[in-house]
């Protein structure tokens, strides 16, 4: 898979991306990140890629010469998406869909935003990572890139765990995990955990995902359809185990 990122801040993406998984990824020419960075396709000495909106208000605009300049010398893989808080929400579903593809393509704003050509007549579509604002898209680019890589054949190692974390397969949060030591300062380990029963064990985990995501998520069991028959029998059949409660600052 290809993936172009056109950045202000290219070292940001590819530090990020050359690191853990992804780094190993890029080594193994599973994923290829390729950064270009509009600046270099600026026509003043400055490198300037801003300027002050028309009409007057705060902030500056990238331009759009040095947007199109880079990334018609780049011809990058479609679709070119523009990362900006208006954008179809980024979740596992289309993390998924940018995984079946060959490549695509990120653009990164800066300051307020970028001129509406840019909108109008480059990009495909727009992505966002959540109703937040931040001060470029890189990092917002960072998460694409490693929620998609990661679900590419041979990142991983575990073919089986995208299916089955949160968010998989089953749209349910992922149950709660436990390791080694199996008693820590009095704190125990649940006991069917260490029963050997892994027909009861796989009933104890569906309980308990169904518990959590009614608990922080109950929007995704609406989006099933509600709870089957089955599943209100496992939570009748196994309790909740202590789980921090989200709070809801309004």
């Amino acid at each position: 898979m290809r993936i172009d990122v056109f950045t202000l801040f290219p070292s940001m993406v590819d530090g990020f991306t050359s690191q853990s998984l992804l780094g190993k990824a890029r080594e193994s020419g599973v994923v290829e990140v390729r950064c270009h960075d509009p600046r270099d396709h600026a026509t003043d000495s400055h490198r300037t890629v801003d300027d002050a909106p028309f009409g007057g208000g705060a902030g500056m605009l990238m331009r759009p010469e040095p947007i199109f300049a880079a990334v018609e010398e780049a011809d990058p893989p479609r679709p070119l998406l523009l990362l900006s808080p208006g954008g179809r929400t980024f979740d596992q579903r289309f993390a998924s869909e940018l995984s079946e593809l060959e490549g695509f393509s990120l653009l990164c704003g800066r300051y307020e935003g970028v001129d509406h050509r840019v909108r109008e007549h480059l990009v495909d579509d727009e992505i966002s990572v959540g109703d937040v604002v931040l001060a470029g898209g890189e990092v917002a680019a960072c998460l694409v890139i490693e929620a998609v890589t990661r679900l590419l054949p041979g990142v991983m190692g575990n073919e089986v765990g995208p299916l089955t974390e949160s968010f998989g397969e089953g749209r349910l949060l992922e149950e709660p995990q436990f390791t080694r030591p199996a008693d820590f300062r009095g704190w125990e380990v649940p006991e069917v955990l260490r029963s050997g029963n892994h027909a009861l064990i796989e009933r104890w985990r569906r309980a308990q995902a169904l518990h959590r995501t009614i608990q922080h998520r109950p929007d995704l069991i609406e989006a099933l359809g509600g709870l089957s028959v089955d599943d209100a029998r496992l939570l009748e059949e196994f309790p909740p185990i202590p789980y921090p409660l989200s709070v809801d600052p309004d």
